[in-house]
This record gives C-alpha cells, structure tokens and sequence, in this order.
C-alpha cells in the first residue's frame, strides 16, 4: 500500500485493491450532526462507557436487526473496534490464556493476544471446508489442550465468508458447555450478500460482541466502534477504558448516532460492493486465480496465486509495478500459507474495480 501510494503521487494510473476500508464518504446525515454539534460548542470527554444516547440506539439497533433486547447497559462505545478488542480480551482472559481463532484472518488478532501476553491459537482453515472454523474443529483443539476464549468472524477478513447461521449456534453450544468464552466479531454485519449473518446476540447474553461504524457506516477514520457485553464484564472493561483511553471521541459518537438512520444511502453503498463482489467472484477463477473462499460478504476476494506465478508477496509486487493494480499478499493473514495467497478488496469504484480485472486479465494473459 505505501508503495501504490508512492506511485500514485509521482501520477501513475495507480488502482488500490489494497484497503480495507470503504471508498464512499459518511452519509451527510452524520456531517450534519457533527457541524450542529461544533456549532453548539464544547466537545469534550464522555462517559467512558460513551454517551447513554448512542448506547440506546445501538441498542435499538440490535432489535432491528435480529429481533433481540439487549439491555442499553451492557453495550459499551469503543475507539474503533480496535480498542474492542484489547477491552474484551483484558477483561475476558489471564495472561497465557489460549484463545482459538482461524487462519488465515485478521492479523491484528493474533498480534493483540500476544501483546497482551495471551496465546494466539491458530486453526488452519482452507477452501476444503469452506474457509470455516467449525465446532467439531473448535472441540478437537479444546480436548487437545483447554482453551479459554474463541473468536469468529463472520464475515470474516480476509476470505469474506460468512459462518452459516446452524454452525455458527454450535460453535456457541460447544463454547458454553466447554466455558470458552466466545468472542464474535460482527464488523462486517450489513456487507453480506446472502443469507444474513447471525450474531452471537441471537443465541446467548453470554457472548462478548465486536462491532464498528467503520465499514457498512463508511466512518473508518472517525474510530468509533462497540462492544456487547455480559453483565459481569461492563464494569471490569469500564474501568479498563477510564486507565487507557478515558472515552471514545465525543464528535465521533455524535456522527456515529446520526449515520445509524441513514440505512437508504448506507445499503445503495452495498449495492456498489454486491456489484463489485460479482464481477471478481466470475473474473478471477477465469483469469487463472484458484481456490477462492466463498464471496459471501465483508468487501474482499481471498484466492490463489495464479499457478506459475511464484509466491504472493513477489507476484504482488510484479503486478504493482507491471499493472498499477494494488493487491494484498496473504502473508499477513497467515503467515504459514499466506504466500500461495492474495487478497483483493472490492470496496472501489466499479469503473475501478473492472479497469483492475482488465489489467490483471492482460497481465495474466501475456504470462
């Protein structure tokens, strides 16, 4: 990404398939928030749970969105999901506690437990079944040696595959019997494009839920995420918040309350991505990519290097500089296989995006 961005300012025709984050603005609902809210006057700190308002909606949003009552009083505003992550897991878990999560996926995962002292356990996961941490999977490391936390995602990062809604409940059965906390992060929940992922809240208040306004609301920079939380939790990860970061940015949360009733404009963003998903989902195995997790949501195409084209992280240099097109090599997402892999997020334009499939069919073509 530095070098796409290097190239893009010395003016090349420089596409980024690269960033993981939305390329459409926030909804000027949220712009309009924030401008009355300056204009008001002061910004300052807030709760360090955030502000009762936005806390509510998040609440009523839960029940518009999977038909559940989640009390206001266990939601709690974050830095981002960022900073959801480290609360959840300093409140969940003792240091060398081991913690399940899939690989290949988000690296920030496995680089935040060990941060924090806690142990990173990665089970491998591959197109043969779908890209998915299954329960019997999840119960075969725990008999192997006790785990005490689980994290899914779904969509997940960097494949995009949604965990179906009957084995994401038993992966919550199999965690509450076996008292692994499960840790469920729904960032992506409002990119998906068949059948709606379920969230953790639908089948336990036991769970710890990760969620941000920074994807389907468009509001990367803003920061601004929540947490879910069991009742016995709220007050450990409040204080934890008061010592790190004393409360979410006051502005950001204003934004963020707004932008949860711009829904129209925030699903005709998702009409471009579902578009974009399409057009890649027919494109890459035609032009040579392999193995492909199931395009089922979040904005991004996990798949094979092309055979013959050597590892991920020289092809995805050659492609840069040969192409102009920006792709992430998978070494970051899993650093035991991640060189046979690449990931291509479709959160562009869909001018870009099909210049960036003509460029790589040329290229792919003429190899």
């Amino acid at each position: 990404m530095a070098e796409a961005n290097r190239m893009r300012a010395a003016g090349l025709p420089v596409i980024s398939l690269a960033v993981g984050q939305p390329s459409a603005s926030v909804p000027e609902r949220a712009l309009e928030a924030t401008r009355a809210f300056m204009d008001a006057g002061k910004i300052g700190y807030t709760d360090a749970l955030g502000r009762s308002s936005l806390r509510e909606r998040v609440a009523r949003q839960a029940h518009e969105a999977y038909g559940v009552s989640l009390a206001a009083d266990r939601i709690m505003i974050t830095t981002g999901s960022s900073a959801g992550f480290n609360l959840a897991f300093l409140a969940a878990f003792d240091a060398a506690d081991r913690v399940a999560i899939a690989t290949p996926g988000y690296p920030a995962y496995r680089n935040i437990l060990r941060a924090l002292g806690l142990r990173p356990v990665e089970i491998p996961v591959d197109a043969s079944d779908g890209y998915l941490l299954t329960a019997e999977r999840l119960l075969k490391e725990h008999r192997r040696e006790p785990l005490q936390g689980v994290l899914i995602a779904s969509p997940a990062n960097p494949t995009g595959t949604v965990t179906p809604r009957a084995e994401f409940e038993r992966l919550i059965r199999v965690a509450e019997r076996e008292q692994i906390t499960f840790i469920s992060d729904e960032i992506y929940h409002g990119l998906v494009f068949g059948e709606p992922a379920a969230s953790a809240l639908e089948f336990t208040d036991r769970a710890i839920v990760v969620n941000s306004f920074s994807k389907y609301y468009c509001m990367t920079g803003w920061r601004v995420g929540w947490l879910a939380l069991p009742p016995e939790l709220v007050r450990v990860a409040e204080r934890l918040a008061q010592s790190l970061y004393i409360s979410p940015p006051e502005l950001s949360q204003v934004a963020a309350e707004a932008v949860m009733d711009a829904t129209a404009e925030l699903d005709a963003i998702r009409d471009v991505y579902d578009s974009n998903r399409r057009l890649l989902e027919a494109a890459l195995p035609q032009i040579g990519f392999r193995d492909m997790a199931p395009v089922d949501g979040a904005f991004y195409a996990y798949a094979g290097v092309p055979d013959g084209e050597g590892e991920a992280t020289a092809f995805a240099r050659r492609i840069l500089a040969e192409t102009h097109v920006a792709i992430t090599p998978g070494t970051d997402f899993d650093p035991a296989r991640g060189e046979g892999f690449v990931r291509l997020s479709y959160a562009g334009h869909p001018t870009e995006i099909a210049t960036a499939v003509e460029r790589l069919r040329r290229h792919l073509a003429r190899a």
